[in-house]
């Protein structure tokens, strides 16, 4: 059964990635093996005795063994921009892997998901998804990269009854948020919403898995962002863990993963923002050892107009953003779970966003629905903590 999250009578302080209070949300990432570093000894290895010189008859007695000591790990960050927001890496030395190579495997995780991001931005006419969108009606070749992101796309949209669309980009000239929100804000026509709404269907798509095609009905419009940043934050853990990383945070906007713990045995931590406060203020925190981590939410990009508010994440079935939550986190194996369920939890609402949740191995959701009311679901039990209530409002 889901629970009420119980408010803890002390306040946690927010245990970011190894002490840093970025963003909201460090956790855990997926695992990747570890290399080996030169002169690196790892923990209790047995001490390394210097040679004694030869001697002759009246040499003296040989030095005494000097052990060296393991390197204590230590904390590597970098922070830059792709995807068109914040990107955070935390990750911790260790035996096999030092600081130069720890910043060089960062480098090349940013670099792997800045590529990606160019196979697959719908805003960028030479991505593959660009024409995809420019030759809707044919079939167009694309790399494997793009085809496994349609595909998890497609299998979303089936297991969510197709609230999850990937080709809900045909309404993106109509509704305008974030960078593209017109100073003063004007809803789209009824009739306007209705005619796009006719082109939102998933189930229209054609893949070849033979032929690394992808096919559009004529006028459909693709969107890979609502999937794309978790895959991309996998691959980019993945970088990591075969550079021989085992305890680090990929973090890109509200989607991150967390691998393993930090070397004193904790628990990467991260904060759920509370949907009607400031930036930064959250009401509860999150344990994530391995686990990936993703926030839909009504007031990243919204705005509010006659009293109501309106927002980026829009309802498939009406064309209209959705109205059955504030606020829903995804605490899932991989990022890229975590980042197509929480927007399709957020448009079922809390009744049937639950079981969709318990249907997928290792996924647990904490919602804050429409009325303000704090759900956690069951595999959450005991790794979220309440802080606050969150905060009331329209």
């Amino acid at each position: 059964m889901p629970q009420h999250l119980r408010l803890e009578r002390h306040f946690f302080g927010l245990l970011f990635a190894a002490g840093c209070a970025h963003g909201g949300t460090p956790s855990s990432e997926p695992p990747h093996a570890p290399t080996t570093t030169a002169n690196a000894l790892p923990p209790g290895a047995p001490p390394v005795a210097k040679a004694s010189p030869t001697a002759g008859p009246t040499a003296s007695a040989a030095p005494a063994p000097v052990a060296t000591a393991p390197t204590e790990p230590k904390k590597i960050d970098l922070h830059e921009t792709a995807m068109g927001t914040t990107v955070t890496f935390i990750a911790f030395t260790n035996a096999r892997v030092d600081e130069t190579a720890a910043r060089a495997a960062l480098t090349q995780a940013l670099g792997e998901m800045r590529r990606l991001e160019t196979l697959m931005s719908e805003w960028r006419d030479d991505s593959e998804i660009g024409r995809v969108n420019s030759h809707a009606g044919e079939a167009v070749t694309v790399s494997p990269e793009t085809l496994d992101v349609v595909q998890k796309g497609l299998w979303a949209g089936k297991v969510s009854g197709g609230v999850f669309d990937i080709t809900f980009q045909a309404m993106s000239g109509l509704w305008k948020f974030g960078s593209a929100e017109d100073a003063r804000p004007v809803l789209p026509s009824p009739a306007a919403v209705a005619a796009a709404r006719k082109l939102v269907d998933y189930r229209k798509v054609e893949v070849s898995e033979t032929e690394h095609t992808v096919r559009l009905a004529k006028a459909q419009k693709m969107g890979l962002g609502g999937i794309a940043k978790g895959y991309i934050v996998d691959r980019a853990a993945r970088v990591l863990r075969e550079q021989g990383l085992d305890s680090f945070l990929v973090q890109a906007g509200g989607d991150l993963y967390g691998a393993g713990r930090k070397p004193d045995g904790s628990h990467w931590v991260s904060g759920i923002q509370d949907p009607r406060a400031a930036p930064g203020r959250y009401f509860a925190t999150i344990d994530l050892d391995d686990h990936a981590f993703s926030t839909a939410g009504d007031y990243a990009r919204s705005y509010v107009l006659g009293g109501k508010r309106y927002h980026h994440i829009i309802d498939p079935r009406t064309g209209y953003p959705a109205t059955a939550c504030r606020s829903v986190t995804v605490w899932a194996p991989d990022a890229f779970i975590a980042d197509a369920v929480d927007d399709a939890v957020f448009i079922l609402g809390p009744e049937k966003g639950l079981p969709l949740v318990e249907s997928l191995e290792g996924v647990g959701v904490v919602i804050v629905d429409k009325k303000n009311r704090v759900t956690v679901s069951p595999r959450l039990a005991g790794k979220v903590h309440l802080l606050a209530e969150p905060t009331d409002g329209l």
